[in-house]
């Protein structure tokens, strides 16, 4: 048996070494690769954080420009991709549409299943490149509209909600979804991250483990959680509603999504940032409706559970005020977070060994066969 014992969730258990992220849960400090992602967030595009993440160092220019031309170069769907996409009922769920769709998408990589390194960095470039790309496609198609192909002037924050709407995002909206990719980029041994270092653990390959992540970011306790609280507010109607609602559902014993992490012991520092790109889309808008809604719940929650906001409390607001629908919040995640899946998936490969804990038997253990004639 584990000489550590049994941990529910496998919480706080250490099951790995990484040299790519590090959160420290008490000071409420998210690091990428020894940068404060709030740096980031602040100073830099998406691809440098693709780049850092995956190289352990930020870009030079030229490292920066290589690399957007072979995002850029590799955005484009294959056709068999983009049939399957055709091909799908309207209401396929998002997530299940971009699951199977990577995985086929793994089937025409021309390197195949090829294992070096070089080969694997160009299938990293594809899977952050081709993301988005499904993302906005499969959107459109199930609301009866052709696909936008991407834009090789744009960066991949700006391709992103021009493939989706079909034209340019205003300045704004480029900025603050650029912002908020760097954000959800990585986030240590995460639900989503282990699966991906699992599957990689076997030597399967890369696009083997990107389904895995994304199957597991499905879930409404890890991914899902924006999309739900954003179901939240349009329940709650209003302002006025917000305290009273959620006083309501506390008492009913109901789950509040957004709040809460498994790390931070204080504020998640990804909250902060999102809280102010939610105040500054809702007066680009002329509309701090869900801002100040948001405002209420979290004043509510703090002062009755003593719980601090998550990532998960203000994306959905900042996503749903630039015209992205709400059932595709966590496609989008995936958008973002397809660059630390694939970097931890690169650190996987360097230094492999198998994935392989041990569950605390609670069964019976020694029982008498009995024949099946005498059951």
């Amino acid at each position: 048996m584990p000489e550590q014992g049994f941990k529910a969730g496998l919480e706080d258990v250490v099951a790995n070494t990484s040299e790519i992220c590090f959160i420290d849960g008490h000071e409420g400090r998210l690091v990428y690769r020894g940068y404060n992602v709030a740096d980031l967030a602040e100073t830099t595009s998406f691809e440098e954080v693709v780049y850092l993440l995956w190289n352990g160092d930020l870009p030079n220019q030229a490292q920066l420009a290589q690399l957007k031309d072979e995002i850029k170069k590799s955005a484009p769907l294959a056709k068999p991709v983009h049939e399957f996409l055709r091909s799908l009922p309207h209401d396929t769920h998002p997530m299940d549409a971009l699951r199977t769709a990577v995985s086929l998408a793994g089937i025409y990589d021309p390197d195949g299943n090829a294992m070096t390194p070089e080969a694997n960095h160009r299938k990293a470039v594809r899977l952050v490149a081709q993301v988005p790309t499904i993302v906005a496609a499969f959107d459109r198609l199930r609301h009866g509209k052709s696909p936008v192909d991407p834009d090789p002037s744009l960066s991949l924050a700006e391709n992103f909600l021009y493939m989706l709407h079909g034209e340019k995002p205003k300045e704004l909206h480029a900025k603050v979804f650029n912002t908020a990719l760097i954000l959800h980029a990585d986030h240590e041994l995460n639900a989503s991250t282990f699966s991906a270092r699992v599957t990689a653990g076997t030597l399967s390959d890369m696009y083997s483990a990107i389904t895995s992540a994304i199957g597991t970011l499905k879930g409404p306790l890890h991914g899902g959680a924006n999309e739900q609280v954003m179901y939240m507010l349009q329940k709650i109607g209003s302002v006025e509603n917000a305290k009273p609602w959620v006083e309501a559902a506390l008492a009913r014993k109901e789950k509040i999504m957004g709040f809460g992490h498994r790390v931070y012991r204080t504020e998640d520092p990804r909250a902060i940032i999102l809280r102010r790109l939610s105040k500054d889309v809702g007066e680009d808008a002329h509309d701090l409706k869900w801002y100040n809604m948001l405002n209420e719940v979290r004043e509510v929650i703090m002062g009755s559970k003593k719980l601090y906001p998550n990532v998960d409390l203000y994306s959905g607001s900042v996503y749903f005020q630039m015209g992205i629908p709400t059932d595709i919040f966590t496609p989008v995640f995936a958008i973002s977070r397809v660059s630390g899946w694939t970097a931890h998936v690169l650190e996987q490969y360097q230094n492999n060994r198998l994935i392989r804990p041990r569950a605390e038997y609670t069964g019976a253990t020694h029982r008498d066969f009995v024949p099946l004639e005498k059951r």
